[in-house]
């Protein structure tokens, strides 16, 4: 990459303090060829100091015609696999810590869609909201109470 990890924390520091309750994801790939055992928990550790909301995990395939393909030594698919379930559970313990801080508040909410009976919809800083209600409040925006959370979504009511 051409930028620092020290550039990297000093934006989304910015970020964070110009908008207080965004939702910050980033993506990482893991298991990219010649990634030591020390590189991982490097990037690891880093990311779990971060102030950020979750992650979006990649695992390193092979593709054909790419300059990855020489670079050596290729990480065997296990181990690309735990390294991702490590990071996948440092996102899971992150998107929990960030949705903890809007329980019992109100955010506007636009629902796109009914599941199983609910609606399903994202508050205006990305936190994916499931609440009972009618079909007629799909495509609209309301501001709800956020009630608690579950693991990939928080439950709420209308204000």
């Amino acid at each position: 990459r051409r930028y620092k990890k020290s550039d990297f924390l000093n934006r989304i520091n910015k970020i964070k303090s110009l908008i207080t309750d965004v939702c910050i994801g980033v993506d990482v790939i893991v298991g990219f060829p010649s990634e030591t055992e020390e590189d991982f928990m490097e990037t690891y550790n880093f990311i779990d100091q971060l102030d950020i909301s979750y992650l979006h995990v990649f695992t390193y395939s092979e593709r054909q015609n790419t300059k990855a393909l020489k670079l050596n030594p290729i990480i065997p698919k296990n181990k690309r696999a735990h390294r991702s379930k490590r990071l996948h559970l440092l996102s899971d313990k992150k998107r929990e810590s960030f949705y903890d801080c809007f329980v019992g508040k109100a955010k506007h909410t636009l629902f796109e869609s009914m599941k199983n009976g609910e609606l399903v919809g994202h508050t205006d800083n990305y936190i994916k909201i499931h609440m009972e209600g009618d079909a007629s409040l799909v495509n609209t925006i309301q501001k709800v109470n956020i009630l608690d959370k579950e693991k990939e979504y928080m439950r709420g009511y209308l204000y």
